[in-house]
C-alpha cells in the first residue's frame, strides 16, 4: 500500500507543489508538552529545494509552536493529502530549521517564494524519510481559492508599523514556554 522514496524526484515534487494545503507536525521534548499540527497554504508558500530539502514561508500567526519546537529539537513532519484526484498521502520526516529575515538561510531561500506580507521566517526541512500511503479515507474536496484575510491583516499591521509589536507580544514563547521569535534585542 505505502512505500518509501529515496528522494523527491520530479514526479513527487509535482504532487507536493499541486496541493493547496499541507500540514506541519512538531512536538517539544517534554512528554507533558503540547504536540502541534498546523495547516499551511497560500499559493507559492511551499518549495522543493532539492531531493532532500524543502522549505515553506512561515507567516505571522497567533502562535509560534513550530518555530519553538524546531529551536528546541528540530523534529518535524510535513504531510500532504490529495483532496482531489487519486487518493494519496505523503509524509516528509526530517529536521527543520528556522531562518529569520536577514539571515543567510533566509536570503538564500527567499527567491523561491512570492512576496507575502507578514512573512516572519522561512522554515527549511532536511528530509530524512519520505513515504506515502493510500489516503483512501481522506475526503475528496474541491479547492476554491486561497483566503486573503491573513494577507490583508498583515498588510494593515505592516502599514501601521504594528507587525513587529504583534510578533513580540504573541510570538515570543510557545504554549509550553519555549522560546519562539527572538525579541527586538535579539
Amino acid at each position: 500500500m505505502g512505500r518509501e522514496y529515496e528522494g523527491i524526484d520530479v514526479r513527487l515534487a509535482g504532487f507536493l507543489l499541486r496541493q493547496p494545503v499541507f500540514f506541519v507536525g512538531t512536538a517539544p521534548l517534554d512528554a507533558e508538552g503540547h504536540v502541534n499540527v498546523s495547516p499551511k497554504g497560500m499559493s507559492g508558500s511551499f518549495a522543493v529545494v532539492d531531493e532532500h530539502r524543502v522549505a515553506y514561508l512561515d507567516l505571522t500567526g497567533s502562535g509560534i509552536e513550530t518555530v519553538a519546537h524546531l529551536r528546541e529539537n528540530g523534529r518535524i513532519v510535513v504531510m500532504f493529502c490529495a483532496f482531489a484526484g487519486p487518493p494519496r498521502i505523503v509524509r516528509l520526516h526530517g529536521r527543520g530549521e528556522t531562518h529569520l529575515p536577514g539571515s543567510d538561510g533566509f536570503e538564500e531561500l527567499r527567491p523561491l517564494f512570492p512576496d507575502q506580507p507578514g512573512t516572519r521566517s522561512i522554515i527549511e526541512v532536511e528530509v530524512a524519510r519520505i513515504a506515502d500511503s493510500c489516503g483512501y479515507a481522506v475526503p475528496e474536496m474541491t479547492y476554491v481559492k486561497d483566503r486573503q484575510r491573513l494577507t490583508y491583516w498583515a498588510e494593515a499591521k505592516e502599514r501601521d508599523g504594528a507587525l513587529t509589536a504583534y510578533q513580540t507580544e504573541n510570538n515570543a514563547t510557545s504554549l509550553d514556554g519555549l522560546p519562539g521569535l527572538p525579541g527586538p534585542d535579539g
